[in-house]
């Protein structure tokens, strides 16, 4: 006779004689934690905790559960782990801010950190001019009974709606160009440290008629990084005449708009700083619209270093904001269980110089 032979059996999913009605053969129905449970030696807590990543299971019945979860095709019910925690696996990004590419980018990043972790991302945007914005972030908060939130400039700066935050006892984490909290809830993105590197670096190839493309004024990054361009030409000898600063919109838009006015200009500005790189595009078709030549006739620098930088034809000088590690390090704040004074990372911004600027001729 034939040596017998042992045979691993793999768990398959549980299978029922039911079948819908008008329907014949077997029906395949979700496996349970209970089954899960039963298959795996275990109680219902000890699988729950499990899925959960409590660190109260031993690491081989860890091993087991999530090994027999995997060959099952048992895949937990995230409205079912809400409940049992009282809030949803769901981490909020709100945001005002009308440039695609940072918001993309800052997507990208928080995904990066939630991923593998089953929590995902929602996102609320919304318009910080109308008077009931917050109260359509409080319904959002409240409706998915967030985790926690994160906050992208301009709203992050908004001290009301940290308020309301807190008194929902929801978490947050804020992003702003200077720290605006502890440092616990804090992304800080230093950016008039960016823009002064511009100031001295335009001021050294020599020019002397410098003009800025600024975003909305109540946005605190125009003002750290305009001030900070400003304050730094300054100290250097160099005041910018009122007519050289206009106000744009961080819209690639506004770019053209406010380039189209400053190349108009006499003595026409040799260079110009744009406070981000969508209004930097906008001056690079003003220019070609007027025959100019970009760096030959106007030097142009931007902020932010956002993939469009380097797409465009001569490559843009820009400051360098790490803007997906910026949404990262966010939704991993969110995530720390503790959250520990000092610990959150330090965004440094800095000059990168590419083709688009020269001396002036």
């Amino acid at each position: 006779m034939p040596a017998s032979r042992t045979k691993k059996v793999t768990p398959k999913p549980i299978v029922t004689e039911a079948a819908a009605p008008g329907s014949s053969g077997k029906q395949v129905t979700k496996t349970t934690i209970n089954e899960i449970a039963r298959l795996a030696g275990v109680s219902k807590k000890t699988v729950s905790r499990v899925i959960n990543r409590s660190p109260l299971v031993r690491e081989d019945t860890r091993l087991k559960v999530e090994t027999l979860m995997r060959d099952v095709g048992y895949v937990p019910d995230p409205m079912a782990r809400a409940l049992a925690f009282r809030r949803s696996f769901l981490i909020g990004m709100v945001y005002d801010n009308p440039n695609a590419e940072y918001i993309v980018n800052m997507q990208n990043g928080a995904l990066d950190s939630l991923r593998g972790t089953g929590y995902e991302l929602v996102v609320h945007p919304c318009d910080s001019k109308n008077a009931d914005y917050i109260e359509g972030v409080r319904r959002f908060i409240l409706q998915h009974k967030l985790y926690g939130v994160f906050l992208v400039p301009r709203v992050s700066e908004d001290q009301e709606l940290v308020d309301m935050l807190v008194e929902h006892d929801c978490r947050y984490a804020r992003i702003a160009a200077i720290s605006l909290d502890a440092d616990s809830k804090m992304i800080t993105t230093n950016d008039r440290k960016g823009a002064v590197e511009v100031a001295k670096y335009l001021e050294s190839l020599g020019h002397k008629h410098i003009a800025m493309i600024t975003g909305p004024h109540r946005y605190l990054s125009t003002r750290e990084r305009g001030g900070g361009f400003l304050e730094t030409l300054a100290n250097r000898g160099m005041k910018v005449p009122a007519e050289y600063i206009l106000e744009g919109g961080y819209t690639f838009e506004s770019g053209v708009a406010c380039a189209e006015k400053l190349l108009a200009l006499n003595p026409r500005p040799t260079a110009i700083f744009t406070l981000n790189d969508e209004m930097a595009a906008g001056v690079y078709k003003a220019a070609h619209k007027l025959g100019l030549s970009v760096p030959e006739d106007v030097s142009v620098v931007g902020f932010d270093d956002s993939p469009i930088a380097s797409r465009l034809w001569p490559s843009l000088s820009t400051v360098r904001l790490p803007i997906r590690d910026m949404g990262l390090h966010a939704a991993a704040m969110l995530l720390a269980d503790v959250a520990k004074p000092g610990s959150a990372p330090v965004i440094t911004p800095h000059l990168v110089v590419r083709e688009s600027c020269q001396p002036p001729r």
